[in-house]
């Protein structure tokens, strides 16, 4: 008979004593069991004592977590957290510099437990390591820990970060400019200083008074803190308020880190980026492409007013760029003269340009997006590349066959859509990483992009062989060129252009005709009826496969306020398919973690359900991160008894429909997901059209016909996205 699922069976340690194996009842008071566990040691006063878990990281059980104990845990008796709170308190302040090194080291461990965090807090303790942070007489390791003791408790959001004192504020940033300083101590000040920013409007400002760009470009040749030193410069740039990031400063390398326009647009920090980081002779780590990431998004957000700004048709400085276009193209270097004799034909060349307006082309920049930031690429282009924009404008211009692309028609839809592709004005996902290497290459790469693209189009057009009737689908073509091109993730504008000369559109009709294929096969009823027949043999195979990756296993990352400090942990299937194991790991795994590794297990039959997204426990907490609806759709939870969750976020959409549909295949109910959807499509279609192949092939003997052929079986993998 199994025991009540009130009842937890764990070992007790104390050191110097062997081990107590207890039942423990989960309806007693937690204080009942301690006093119980005191007593078969004989101590005294249980009041003082507090059970911690002896692996991993070590937290106090409290009444409110006791329930995730499991049977087989391993706990351990130590001093309640209120008493180890007190005794820190003392020893960190203590005149032997061996004591306080010891203290501190062992507080930077216990801060993560919010049990202790708490009681911490309530004795004035982050009070207590402000001031030994401005007393500005700690060095070294014992620096270190402070540091991480302070960042590690104010993580827990108990107390505000508004009531940090200036003089904290300008001892932190004096560690960032001073030139000689620890790692371990610059990267936990350059993480303090980033929650500062993150976490309060009025600090924002106060660490944008004391550090500068250039101080935080020094720090990017270093390898050990310049995911630290880029997180800071987006931290502070997300914060700055609209009117400061467009001001534009002689000097950038001096101004302050408010005044962000011309700074990210530098060529300096640019290169500096380039050249230690995306080329660097490292792999690009998880965090730091998210910076990456976060730091393009940024940058080309800086955009967004000049999307947003409609053009005055009736503002001069405004219309005399469009007499500027309408010059480069048709007026090179005649004299002015002779331009004053063209005003009569302006109606005209508007027309050529490929305006919708021939008599006021003003008014083809007033609806937003794109605005402004169309007529600013087009000028670019004209400027910088005179060669193309003459050939290009002059081209359609001639022609009198009604296919001629409209120029000016083209740039402002293009630009528009370039816009929707790269999210501009939209504010960084959580969790992503899709920074593209070749934005980092040019200082001027949005509009160089533009001008590639732009290229792209009016070739498109005419293997299209496109009339005006045509310019939405036209548009569509390109987007499609456009999004499976940076899906190859070109690592320059040269390797854009090359990915996108293999996209002709010959080439899209083709994939679209294939992806077609694979997905609306025949639908003459006997070819309907053999995909009736080989649906389930397809369904078990995939089931095989996804319950086979289950057994292989997977790593999660725990999400955490402090993503840069990952944490990982690592789940797989027992391979009798009966027990799912589960752990902790220090760092993110190469290879297969042994089953030995993965302290803790869910029997498959204690399994309820699984649940996904916003049914998720972990995603109905109060956080901006769970509220993420990437994060969101990569959530998925495993509830099993008594009123237990294990919770998941997935690395990326492809693990989280692997885990899904292996998970219900492992409970007997349906896969649903879109991968496995995309998977049956194709191995039907595969499968269909080698047994086709084998009928046409087939000698119709005057024997019985030959027994069927065994399905095909398959060694698949996928590229998901």
């Amino acid at each position: 008979m199994p025991p009540p699922s009130d009842i937890v069976k764990v070992a007790i340690e104390w050191p110097g004593a062997n081990a107590q194996l207890l039942e423990i009842d989960q309806k007693k008071p937690l204080s009942s069991i301690v006093r119980e566990v005191c007593d078969g040691w004989s101590l005294s006063g249980s009041e003082q004592f507090a059970l911690r878990y002896a692996d991993g990281p070590q937290l106090y059980i409290t009444e409110q977590s006791r329930g995730e104990m499991k049977n087989g845990t391993i706990l351990r008796l130590a001093i309640s957290p209120a008493r180890a709170a007190r005794q820190l308190l003392e020893r960190i302040q203590s005149h032997s510099i061996d004591a306080r090194l010891e203290a501190l080291k062992e507080l930077a461990k216990l801060s993560a437990d919010p049990t202790f965090a708490t009681e911490f807090i309530n004795m004035e303790g982050i009070g207590t390591l402000a001031r030994l942070v401005e007393s500005g007489n700690h060095f070294g390791e014992m620096l270190a820990f402070t540091l991480t003791a302070f960042l590690e408790l104010m993580d827990h959001g108990i107390v505000s970060w508004d009531l940090i004192s200036l003089s904290f504020i300008k001892q932190i940033a004096g560690y960032v400019n001073q030139p000689m300083v620890d790692v371990s101590i610059l990267q936990r000040s350059l993480a303090i200083l980033e929650s500062m920013v993150l976490n309060s409007h009025s600090l924002y400002h106060r660490v944008a008074q004391e550090i500068t760009v250039g101080q935080l470009i020094g720090h990017l040749s270093n390898q050990e803190i310049q995911t630290y030193a880029i997180a800071l410069i987006n931290a502070l740039f997300l914060k700055a308020p609209e009117d400061r990031r467009q001001e534009e400063y002689s000097n950038p390398l001096d101004q302050h880190l408010t005044e962000m326009a011309s700074t990210l647009a530098q060529k300096h920090l640019r290169s500096i980026i380039l050249n230690h980081v995306i080329r660097g002779n490292r792999p690009i780590k998880t965090e730091m492409a998210h910076q990456l990431y976060v730091l393009q998004v940024l940058t080309f957000n800086l955009l967004e007013e000049r999307m947003m700004t409609k053009m005055d048709p009736n503002d001069q400085a405004q219309r005399d760029i469009i007499f500027e276009l309408r010059r480069i193209a048709f007026d090179g270097d005649n004299d002015p003269g002779a331009t004053e004799k063209r005003k009569a034909m302006y109606t005209k060349d508007y027309k050529m340009l490929g305006f919708t307006n021939h008599v006021n082309p003003a008014m083809d920049f007033t609806q937003t997006p794109p605005g402004m930031l169309a007529l600013d690429n087009m000028l670019y282009l004209a400027k910088l590349h005179q060669d193309t924009y003459i050939r290009i404008v002059l081209e359609n211009s001639s022609r009198e066959d009604k296919h001629e692309c409209p120029f000016g028609r083209c740039a402002i839809e293009l630009t528009r859509m370039l816009c929707e592709i790269l999210q501009v004005g939209e504010l960084p996902s959580e969790g992503c990483n899709d920074y593209h290497p070749m934005f980092f290459i040019h200082d001027r790469a949005w509009e160089e992009f533009f001008c590639v693209c732009i290229q792209l189009l009016n070739k498109t057009w005419k293997e299209m062989r496109a009339t005006a009737e045509d310019f939405n689908k036209v548009m569509q073509v390109v987007r499609e060129q456009i999004t499976r091109a940076l899906a190859m993730k070109p690592s320059s504008l040269d390797q854009l252009k090359s990915k996108l000369r293999g996209l002709s559109y010959s080439e899209i009709l083709r994939l679209r005709q294939s992806e077609r294929m694979s997905q609306d096969d025949f639908q003459s009823p006997p070819i309907i009826e053999l995909r009736e027949r080989i649906q389930p043999e397809i369904l078990e195979l995939i089931k095989q496969q996804r319950l086979n990756r289950l057994c292989e296993g997977s790593c999660f990352r725990k999400l955490g306020n402090r993503r840069r400090q990952e944490k990982f942990w690592f789940c797989r299937l027992s391979l009798n398919h009966k027990v799912l194991h589960y752990g902790d790991l220090d760092e993110s795994p190469q290879g297969e973690v042994p089953f030995e590794l993965l302290t803790d297990k869910i029997p498959v039959s204690d399994i309820k359900s699984v649940v996904t997204g916003k049914d998720c426990p972990h995603m109905k907490e109060k956080s901006a991160l769970k509220q993420n609806k990437e994060v969101l759709d990569l959530a998925f939870s495993i509830l099993y008894d008594p009123d237990e969750a294990l919770n998941f976020v997935a690395p990326n959409k492809y693990e989280y429909c692997i885990w899904t549909d292996g998970l219900c295949a492992l409970l007997g109910r349906e896969m649903g997901s879109d991968l496995t959807r995309s998977d049956l499509d194709t191995l039907i279609s595969m499968e269909m059209k080698l047994r086709l192949l084998d009928l046409e092939n087939i000698t119709i003997p005057e024997a019985p016909p030959p027994v069927p052929k065994e399905p095909s079986s398959y060694n698949f993998t996928y590229n998901y996205g």
